[in-house]
C-alpha cells in the first residue's frame, strides 16, 4: 500500500496499522489528512475502526479498501463514517483516484 500511495507526487505514509486497534490509535496519534482501513482487520474490522474514530470528533476522509465491498450495505457504510469504499479486486488506479478526490481542496467532509 506504501508504495501505491507514494506514486502520487508529494503524498507520503505517516504510519501503517496492524489491525484495527492499531489503525484508531495511530490515527489518533498520528492525526493524518486521509485514513485508509481494511474491513478484515485483525481484533476490530475497518467499519469498527471508522466508528470509534469518528467518535473522537474525526472528520479525516476514511476510504475502506477491501475485498468484501460487495456485501455491505449503503447505511453500513454511511454509519461508520466511511467517505469511500474501492475494492481490492479493481485496478490501483481506482484506490489512486478516492484518494486525490478526497484529499483535493474542494472536497469536503
Amino acid at each position: 500500500m506504501r508504495k501505491v500511495i507514494e506514486t502520487i507526487p508529494g503524498y507520503s505514509v505517516c504510519g501503517e496499522a496492524v489491525d484495527g486497534l492499531d489503525a484508531v490509535k495511530k490515527a489518533r496519534a498520528l492525526a493524518p489528512d486521509l485514513l485508509i482501513l481494511d474491513l478484515a482487520m485483525p481484533k476490530m474490522n475497518g467499519l469498527d475502526a471508522a466508528r470509534v474514530i469518528r467518535t473522537t470528533g474525526s472528520r479525516v476522509p476514511i476510504i475502506l479498501f477491501t475485498l468484501h465491498a460487495d456485501i455491505l450495505s449503503a447505511s453500513q457504510v454511511s454509519a461508520a463514517g466511511i467517505d469511500a469504499i474501492v475494492p481490492k479486486t479493481g485496478d490501483v488506479e481506482g484506490l489512486l483516484h478516492e484518494v486525490e478526490r478526497l484529499l483535493s481542496p474542494g472536497w469536503h467532509n
